[in-house]
């Protein structure tokens, strides 16, 4: 969600207009920052627009040939610069109607409930919810001040943000201490309420619970008087001698931020970048535990030797110190450092955005491969088409070393995309850059699958064995014709074997062993089942090919189960008669056996990956939780949920998520 819009949705649960009136005008800010400022950034490369329209029309009015060329680097920065002196100040001087606003309707609303309570017309705990109603006030103000100032910076190229929240420090809106004392004291007050109290003790609850409204009228004193300072703190020059500008003394300047008794259980996202990985973590990591601040989630991201660790923490106690440590560790490290606040709002807190439930939204997995490497424009296209179809990515995971030939990517995608037409338009893509695109959903079987089966013929092995047959037996050219027709869905599949088989009439059975010597296996093929048998997988090849050539590949690599077509001899053994045995081995067949695998090996659908390149590969394609279309004929890559358009097997490790470390991890152990 746009901070704007969270913005408003959080206002809309204050309790009156008068509230909401009183918040920081974020859209304002906003608009004075991209109409006012950014057409004078100093934060850029080349000119803008505007000013490249201004030199067109220089140049159309005949000026001299050299005012038309753009100007020199210091021209344009001495130009920028002088719009900003007029700007800049303006901005600030509108942030400080707001933030002085701001403070003010804090004073006003705790001098009038401190006073309401002070005359016993609110309750302890009416009063500690109201202290917990400014607080939610304050921090969402602040937030909202924290996030204009990051878009001054970015926008304008001056970094004057940390500068202002420390000249804000001191302001009610920020820091006001008598309502944090008044806090304790009502904590304390209540708690010892709490439990009946012996009578030598009642005399020290007695005095508990007065003590709160004695801290109650000292903070409507406070409140008054803080809220006729507050102008003259927010307004007050670099060089004001205002008491309340030099109470905040040299050892406090960078303890900027607002105390955690005021912003209570807050969440600051804390970043670091820099060379020192380790050193990294562990400096954000100790101040994290010296300052008994909770992890809530982190996480870590390398690039070469640059290292970005993030980690979301909830503040527990005032010692803002927290910051000024993490501040002097970063430099120690030479590192960046950043601070966010988070949404306060613990039902608005995911533990992680893997796990991220987000409403109307399904997470899926989708590995881009391209054996020659991952190109500029099929990444731009790519990312274009997920914008397009308003899907987030979430994660992105480099799969390969050397040069990026293949990444993960996990995505959020909303639950009313059309994944038919979502699937066509990836088809498109793969097709157009020939990279491969597979999408599949990302949970809790994805990496858990169990079984694998293949087909045979073009996918285990490079040959069609019925063509190799037919070659023996001179029919070649025949056969050639009904499989090609066959394996793009031209004519039934059963019909097809039928007439295949029966151009075989006659063959000696000894053509088959012949077909056998001559088998090659296509790329990866050894690697990958052995690979996946390392991992603890079953293996199956189901072809429509024939049974003694599918078993000589079960045994070559190593697989649990084989079934193809058996094909029927004379009484002698030694001759084909042209016909088959039994069912055939076709689309529905295959579906049918890898379902009857799965069964007897106990493992569910979504557990099960089928690998194969023709259109009778498609029913177990389709049955199985990963269907992959290997080298496959047009047709089918269509109709797949995912493609390999690559010559190797091997590359069915990455979309089963495991990358080139892993497979290095198998072959040395195979």
């Amino acid at each position: 969600m746009k901070f704007a819009a969270y913005l408003e949705e959080r206002k809309a649960l204050l309790p009156d207009d008068s509230w909401r009136a009183a918040c920081i005008n974020y859209a304002d800010l906003k608009r004075t920052i991209k109409h006012s400022l950014q057409p004078c950034s100093i934060h850029v490369n080349a000119l803008l627009p505007g000013e490249k329209a201004g030199q067109a029309r220089k140049e159309k009015e005949g000026e001299g040939e050299g005012e038309g060329k753009s100007e020199s680097f210091g021209a344009q920065l001495a130009t920028r610069l002088a719009s900003l002196q007029q700007t800049v100040p303006q901005f600030f001087f509108q942030l400080d109607t707001e933030v002085a606003h701001a403070s003010e309707h804090v004073c006003y609303q705790v001098a009038k409930t401190a006073e309401a309570f002070a005359k016993s017309e609110l309750t302890a705990s009416d009063a500690l919810r109201f202290i917990v109603q400014v607080e939610s006030f304050a921090f969402l103000n602040y937030t909202a001040i924290a996030k204009v100032l990051k878009k001054h910076d970015r926008h304008t190229g001056l970094g004057l943000g940390e500068a202002y929240l420390l000249r804000i420090a001191e302001t009610p809106l920020v820091r006001f201490q008598p309502l944090s004392a008044w806090k304790q004291r009502l904590l304390q007050g209540i708690n010892a309420s709490a439990t009946e109290p012996r009578d030598d003790a009642k005399e020290a609850v007695v005095a508990s619970t007065i003590d709160p409204t004695v801290h109650a009228v000292q903070a409507a004193e406070e409140a008054v008087a803080a809220a006729a300072a507050t102008s003259s703190i927010v307004h007050a020059t670099a060089t004001s001698s205002d008491p309340a500008v030099q109470r905040m003394r040299d050892d406090e300047r960078k303890n900027w931020f607002p105390p955690a008794s005021h912003l209570p259980h807050q969440r600051i996202l804390v970043t670091m970048s820099g060379p020192h990985g380790t050193d990294i973590i562990g400096c954000v990591l100790d101040c994290a535990a010296r300052y008994a601040a909770d992890v809530e989630d982190f996480m870590l991201s390398r690039l070469y030797h640059q290292v970005t660790f993030a980690a979301l923490l909830r503040l527990t106690d005032e010692r803002v110190e927290l910051f000024r440590d993490l501040a002097e560790a970063a430099r120690k490290w030479d590192a960046q450092l950043l601070f966010e606040p988070h949404n306060t709002d613990h039902s608005a807190i995911t533990q992680s955005i893997e796990e991220a439930p987000y409403a109307g939204r399904v997470k899926y997995a989708a590995t881009v491969l391209n054996r020659h490497g991952l190109t500029a424009a099929f990444l731009d296209d790519w990312t274009k088409l997920l914008l397009a179809e308003r899907i987030s990515v979430e994660k992105m995971t480099r799969l390969n070393a050397g040069r990026v030939c293949c990444a993960d990517y996990q995505l959020s995608v909303p639950d009313d995309v059309d994944l038919v037409a979502l699937r066509e338009k990836l088809f498109q893509l793969s097709m157009q850059h020939a990279t491969d695109v597979a999408l599949q959903q990302h949970n809790v079987f994805r990496r858990n699958k169990r079984l694998v089966v293949f087909d045979m013929d073009s996918t285990l092995i490079q040959q069609e064995v019925i063509d190799e047959i037919a070659r023996h037996a001179g029919v070649m050219d025949q056969v050639a014709a009904i499989t090609a027709a066959a394996m793009n869905g031209e004519i039934d599949f059963n019909e097809s074997l039928r007439r295949r088989v029966a151009l075989l009439e006659g063959t000696p059975t000894s053509v088959l062993a012949q077909v056998r010597d001559r088998l090659t296996f296509t790329e990866g093929a050894h690697f990958l089942c052995r690979a996946l048998k390392r991992l603890g997988f079953k293996l199956a090849v189901i072809s429509g090919g024939f049974m003694p050539l599918a078993t000589y590949v079960k045994n070559e690599l190593g697989l649990d189960y084989a079934f193809a077509n058996q094909l029927k001899t004379t009484p002698d053994g030694r001759t084909l008669t042209g016909e088959t045995i039994g069912p055939i081995v076709n689309g529905e067949r295959k579906a049918e056996l890898l379902e009857v695998i799965a069964q007897a090996e106990s493992v569910s659908l979504d557990q099960v990956v089928a690998v194969g390149d023709g259109a009778n590969d498609l029913w177990m394609l389709a049955k199985a939780g990963l269907g992959i279309a290997f080298d496959a004929k047009p047709r089918v890559q269509e109709q797949a949920r995912a493609r390999i358009n690559q010559k190797s097997l091997k590359y069915v490790l990455y979309l089963l998520g495991y990358t080139d470390a892993d497979a290095r991890q198998l072959y040395d152990d195979i």
